[in-house]
């Protein structure tokens, strides 16, 4: 048997998972890349990516019954799932993108454009890297001192709102959350397998919790 932390990605067709699955592999997960309900359900560790549309791919997650397989496998006390960028977003309530559409509704914020609240200056989408102010309690950027820089690319963000859930934040203009964790749900807007170092060292403190 593998002593290997095990990790079922989530495949709906609109996450960069070649890239994922390299940066788990590389900090010694074994990977398992699926588009089986069944499969899901039973995943202990559960990564949800995403690039694109928020209703697109809501769509797709419900056709799917992603859904369904990913509240399953939250019901198991030693799970944990992280959603990647568009994927941190489908685990809010809603999203007002391509005329609104409804979340996993797992965590508790909404998804809005940045569209006029940033300067003129500051281009859409948001590419690059950016310092990501780190939470003191937070468990995914432990040992990566009080910030560093991440990966993002993006044009809607999550507005956070009061509760007990551990949120970092950055600022492109404005201040928007850049990863909340809330018990056994985590959440990146940033692209940890496309950050170098401190991405990687995101992943390794991720697979590292334990529930």
């Amino acid at each position: 048997m593998s002593g290997k932390p095990r990790v079922t990605v989530v495949d709906y067709g609109m996450g960069n998972v070649h890239s994922l699955v390299s940066a788990l592999n590389y900090v010694g997960a074994e990977v398992e890349v699926s588009a089986e309900p069944s499969a899901i359900a039973k995943a202990s560790t559960v990564i949800l990516p995403g690039v694109g549309s928020f209703p697109a791919a809501i769509s797709v997650i419900q056709e799917r019954r992603f859904d369904l397989a990913i509240y399953e496998a939250l019901e198991n006390p030693s799970s944990k799932l992280l959603g990647i960028c568009l994927g941190m977003q489908l685990l809010g309530r809603d999203s007002t993108e391509g005329g609104g559409a409804v979340g996993l509704g797992i965590l508790d914020f909404e998804v809005r454009e940045f569209g006029a609240t940033l300067r003129p200056s500051l281009p859409l989408p948001h590419i690059g890297f950016n310092s990501v102010s780190h939470n003191p309690r937070s468990l995914l950027f432990k040992e990566l001192g009080e910030s560093a820089d991440y990966y993002f690319v993006h044009e809607f963000h999550c507005l956070s709102v009061p509760s007990e859930a551990v949120e970092s934040q950055t600022s492109y203009g404005i201040s928007f959350l850049a990863a909340i964790e809330d018990g056994k749900v985590f959440g990146t807007q940033f692209h940890p397998e496309k950050s170098q170092t401190n991405g990687l060292r995101v992943l390794t403190n991720f697979l590292g919790v334990e529930r």
